[in-house]
């Protein structure tokens, strides 16, 4: 009977170590995938080009005010393709403001490789019918800017009205750029708008001062209560102590994949940001990619190409 219980044991202890080493190989599996697999997206790249006849500037920039000069796809694909990023989400520059025809050219020389986000005048009265035409050039988005406190007048505001209105009946999204106290009105403007699709960029800017504050990261994480907001976790240069490998951020991280999940975030580089100065490019993929325990294999799909291919693609 002794000989029969020890073998007994002996199977399920066997089983146990099994199970366990095959949980084990299961997520290092999961986890050499994530890191491997090619196809990731970066959803939040800006590009120009120095042929200014060909594409002429703004009236408020200038040449000298270019910095790089030059950021082509040809430059932008030098740091993506080595990350295996394949397809890429162009934020329409505002050295060109309103002329979105080198994003779109850009967008046609390489089709299926970008997805676009424009600027548009919210204050036209056929904002409507340009945001529909730019749709069918593969536009996605548009991105509506604040600047200083105008932000506190969008809410009230009959341009920006059409603009929400428009962006959820065509199925496109508002991309703000704001800074953390902007983010009261854009909740306003989501409850004002229900169903429009709003995708926030670089966590609204939180942590730009050098420190994360934690009332700003919790009014960013509220806004997940609606379920059409995104989160860009992105500009990683900029946030924080500002230095690779950003192992600093992973905290604001984990509190915004826990409000929103993984299906609601989408990783960027904002290049051509990240990779001047010191920078490089993929210590800020790696982040998400490499760095962070608790994402698994899945979640790392989900923020480095499923939400992004979603939305913008």
């Amino acid at each position: 009977m002794a000989s029969v219980s020890n073998q007994q044991i002996t199977r399920r202890q066997f089983g146990a170590i099994a199970a366990t080493g095959a949980a084990a190989m299961a997520m290092n599996s999961e986890a050499n995938a994530a890191r491997k697999s090619p196809g990731w997206i970066d959803a939040h790249v800006h590009v120009w080009t120095p042929d200014v006849k060909k594409y002429p500037l703004d009236s408020n920039f200038t040449v000298e005010g270019m910095n790089p000069k030059s950021f082509t796809p040809e430059e932008l694909f030098a740091h993506t393709k080595p990350s295996g990023v394949d397809r890429i989400v162009l934020i329409q520059m505002s050295f060109y403001q309103y002329d979105n025809s080198y994003m779109l050219d850009v967008m046609a020389k390489y089709p299926g490789v970008f997805g676009g986000v424009g600027i548009v005048d919210h204050q036209k009265t056929d904002v409507a019918k340009t945001m529909k035409k730019l749709a069918s050039k593969g536009v996605r988005g548009f991105r509506t800017h604040s600047h200083g406190d105008d932000a506190k007048n969008w809410v009230n505001d009959e341009g920006m009205a059409n603009l929400w209105k428009a962006a959820r009946e065509q199925n496109l999204a508002v991309c703000p750029l704001i800074n953390p106290g902007d983010l009261q009105y854009i909740d306003a403007l989501c409850q004002k708008f229900p169903g429009t699709k709003v995708v926030i960029d670089h966590f609204a800017r939180v942590g730009v001062s050098g420190t994360i504050e934690q009332k700003e990261l919790r009014t960013l994480c509220q806004l997940a209560r609606f379920k059409d907001v995104h989160v860009k976790t992105s500009a990683f240069y900029a946030l924080g102590k500002k230095k690779a490998p950003y192992l600093d951020l992973i905290p604001m991280i984990r509190q915004v994949v826990d409000a929103y999940g993984p299906k609601r975030l989408m990783w960027a580089s904002d290049c051509p940001f990240q990779v001047q100065d010191d920078y490089t490019y993929d210590p800020a993929i790696a982040l998400i990619r490499d760095r962070i325990g608790f994402l698994s294999g899945s979640d790392k799909q989900e923020m480095l190409r499923g939400t992004a291919e979603r939305v913008f693609f």
